[in-house]
């Protein structure tokens, strides 16, 4: 008979062959897949803490007790369904047992059609616990990942989505985005929820590799191998076997050596310099970039037969400047952690202080404004500084803007969040528009009242009047 494999695992205990035969026959005619062992010990190297089905087990085991079968499973998962089979006077064995966790019991003879509404009713109830052990899971690792990953905008919202998702696979996933928005933050999530959390997470900057040593340091080597290799070292991508190896600025590896790593990613399987057998590993493959890695096929710098086994999976994080009032709530996060670090009290923002974290194009994303805000914890007991000249450094500009009312602050902010629309779109008029919901003479007239114009360059210079 086929079996199920899709189905809700059986786990029959009988030590009577012809029983077990008659047991895994009714139960699998009935739709379900069936193991069958003769001993407790046997049942119990069948069963896990998510077994998804149930056991069915005779009370009286071979110089066993069917009741100590109902305790050990208990100690590994309370919620796992026990149906007892038993003999006329086993019954008050029985009702003990289902004041002690049994599911149910069945009295021999039996009904084939009742055992099977039995299982039935066992495997229905153990897929509802494991859903809502699922769900609950879910839930707590979505609440983990937004302290990890700030942000509610639809893109951090869907990013964080893809992570909990995509970290339940093996696949080799290319996290693509620009320097500072967190993409190493994002690869140890994606090894923090996923089946492979309690092996290492080797991290690896190729970019900061020391060429003359990269392939040694990368594969290992044996004794001798080379001057100076007086003993064995075991490589990076060795060490992290069982887990997640991390590959930072993929990009930077040197082209000599991408073969090389393709042929791991292929084979499963690491040679050491000097070294005469492969060593088999088990990694799961996570790599970043902060240019696009297509682009990078083209200029010569990353192998595409490379490409194809590094983004399996691809995530692209958006830059900070596209995260809406992102900016405001991560800062304010920073705000409370430095005040809490360093035993200050928390700074207090101003509107010309929030207005410049919307506007602002913060190129050095998340990074840049983490910094941002321990320089402003820092500086709030010392002299009140706004926080547009603690980072742009211009002191004079900014402090007049300041010492203005609400008319000043309000046209510095509409200034700066046109002058970032300009930017992000690299002077795309009719993007902008669209973006400020603004008609082309409305938006012409603030450009020039403010002294903006466009750049073939992307960047946006102020006009002499």
């Amino acid at each position: 008979m086929t079996v199920k494999t899709d189905q809700p695992l059986v786990l029959i205990v009988d030590d009577d062959p012809s029983m077990r035969a008659a047991l895994r026959q009714w139960i699998r005619l009935a739709g379900f897949d069936t193991h069958e062992v003769a001993t407790t010990d046997q049942a119990m190297g069948k069963l896990k803490a998510d077994f998804d089905g149930c056991v069915v087990s005779d009370v009286m085991l071979e110089n066993e007790d069917g009741l100590d079968l109902l305790r050990r499973i208990g100690n590994l998962d309370g919620e796992l369904p026990v149906v007892l089979i038993t003999g006329h006077g086993d019954v008050p064995m029985a009702v003990e047992a289902m004041r002690s966790g049994a599911y149910d019991f069945v009295e021999k003879p039996f009904d084939p059609d009742h055992i099977a509404e039995v299982v039935r009713r066992a495997c229905d109830k153990r897929s509802l616990v494991l859903e809502n052990r699922a769900l609950k899971t879910q839930l707590a690792d979505s609440a983990s990942l937004e302290s990890r990953l700030i942000g509610n905008s639809p893109a951090m919202q869907t990013l964080r989505q893809q992570i909990l998702h995509f970290a339940r696979t093996d696949a080799s996933v290319l996290i693509t985005g620009e320097t500072g928005t967190g993409k190493e933050v994002i690869a140890q999530a994606l090894h923090d929820f996923s089946p492979r959390k309690g092996g290492p997470f080797t991290a690896i900057n190729a970019a900061a590799l020391p060429e003359t040593m990269v392939e040694a340091e990368l594969f290992g080597h044996e004794a001798g191998a080379f001057t100076g290799a007086d003993r064995q070292r075991t490589g990076r991508m060795e060490a992290a076997s069982g887990g997640v190896l991390f590959f930072d600025e993929i990009v930077s590896m040197p082209l000599s050596l991408q073969p090389k790593l393709l042929r791991v990613l292929q084979e499963k399987k690491v040679d050491r310099i000097g070294g005469t057998k492969p060593v088999e590993v088990d990694i799961r493959l996570i790599s970043a970039a902060n240019m696009d890695p297509r682009e990078a096929v083209k200029s010569g710098r990353l192998r595409e037969d490379l490409l194809f086994r590094l983004n399996t999976i691809e995530l692209t994080v958006p830059p900070l400047r596209e995260r809406g009032r992102d900016s405001l709530l991560l800062f304010d996060t920073f705000l409370n952690r430095f005040a809490a670090h360093y035993g200050l009290e928390a700074a207090k923002t101003s509107a010309q202080d929030e207005a410049f974290l919307q506007t602002y194009a913060w190129p050095g994303n998340v990074r840049e404004l983490r910094n941002a805000a321990e320089r402003f914890v820092l500086n709030a007991g010392v002299s009140v500084q706004p926080l547009e000249a603690l980072v742009t450094g211009r002191q004079n500009e900014v402090a007049t803007a300041a010492e203005g009312g609400l008319k000043e602050l309000m046209d510095t902010y509409e200034r700066n969040l046109i002058e970032s629309a300009l930017r992000r779109h690299s002077g795309r008029v009719a993007d902008v528009m669209r973006e400020l919901n603004l008609p082309r003479r409305t938006l012409n007239e603030k450009m020039a009242r403010h002294g903006l114009s466009r750049d073939p360059s992307g960047q946006t210079n102020t006009v002499d009047a």
